[in-house]
């Protein structure tokens, strides 16, 4: 069993990746197991969100990080590609996924698409609109929701201020960049066990850039909290 998948042929266009960190451990989902292989609506909640990836033809192909050992997904399946070079962060899994599809051939100039796991619930058809978006954007960007509610700042447990909204945005995933330029900014925080990098977006704006912001859904939540497998649950079953 290798660490990294097979090589890709050269492809001179750049081409769309979708890269999906699979290391952790879901700690505050109160599951036995990682909350990624917990079942939702029949099956594990990965396979769900690999799914999607695997509709939108515009991916050439899904790198799924996990962590060295793990046996939960199959090598044999054709349509999931491992790279077991999961690290002790999202940040430190991501950035080994990058190199994995850079040493199995991915261009520098290729797009790729990092997602969570944990986001059972996107679409293809909100894969190809942040690829429509973005796909001719200097920098790229990534699927987020205008703030729906109010915001407020705590002190003590009480009230501090009302925050204006207006400007607000939730960041969700995909989040859409070139190989190279994501590499590299997380390369430059690496140093420092890549603090304040909560997302890819937060990695490129520390590198300079503006990404792009691209209308979600309010559906493409993160499975976080026990409660939240009702309700990702539901939504499947409706869909169905």
């Amino acid at each position: 069993m290798t660490d990294i998948p097979a090589p890709m042929p050269p492809n001179p266009a750049p081409r769309c990746h979708a890269l999906m960190p699979c290391a952790g451990t879901g700690s505050r989902a109160g599951t036995t197991e990682p909350k990624q292989y917990e079942p939702v609506a029949g099956q594990p909640m990965v396979l769900h969100t690999l799914a999607a990836f695997q509709l939108v033809r515009r991916i050439e192909r899904c790198l799924v990080v996990v962590a060295p050992g793990d046996g939960f997904l199959s090598d044999d399946d054709p349509h999931i590609q491992l790279a077991r070079v999961g690290g002790s962060t999202r940040a430190a899994s991501v950035f080994n996924g990058l190199q994995a599809l850079l040493d199995t051939g991915a261009d520098a100039r290729d797009w790729v698409l990092v997602h969570d796991a944990a986001r059972c619930l996107i679409t293809p058809a909100q894969i190809d609109a942040l690829i429509d978006a973005c796909e001719g954007d200097p920098v790229g960007g990534l699927l987020a929701l205008k703030l729906p509610d109010t915001l407020k700042t705590e002190a003590r447990g009480r009230v501090a201020a009302t925050v204006d909204r207006s400007d607000k945005w939730l960041a969700q995933t995909p989040q859409m960049f070139r190989v190279g330029a994501l590499q590299a900014a997380l390369a430059a925080q690496a140093s420092n066990g890549f603090a304040g990098v909560t997302d890819e977006a937060s990695a490129m704006e520390l590198a300079g850039q503006r990404p792009l912001l691209v209308p979600g859904s309010a559906q493409n939540f993160k499975v976080t909290y026990p409660e939240d497998f009702a309700l990702a649950e539901a939504i499947l079953r409706s869909r169905a």
